[in-house]
């Protein structure tokens, strides 16, 4: 059987973390690319292993994926 499963990709200092947030399964990469290959490699493992108790439990059906708009700090650009 095949799910599709969001993968939320973030920058973060060097790098990017990949985050499938209906399963709460994360990695990370060097690009874009390898953070999202190294999420579906974890979840490949996931799957493999984790017994179907543990994936019923953690399986999000309905996730969202928006943005927001909101004020960030004082007036200060340093904190955007």
């Amino acid at each position: 059987m095949t799910k599709r499963l969001t993968a939320i990709v973030e920058r973060e200092r060097e790098g990017y973390v990949a985050l499938c947030s209906e399963l709460d399964i994360a990695s990370q990469g060097e690009t874009i690319e390898e953070a999202r290959n190294n999420l579906r490699e974890a979840l490949d493992l996931f799957f493999e292993v984790a017994p179907v108790e543990e994936v019923r439990r953690r399986l999000h059906d309905e996730v969202y994926v928006t943005q927001l708009g909101n004020a960030v700090g004082g007036s200060s650009p340093a904190m955007l």
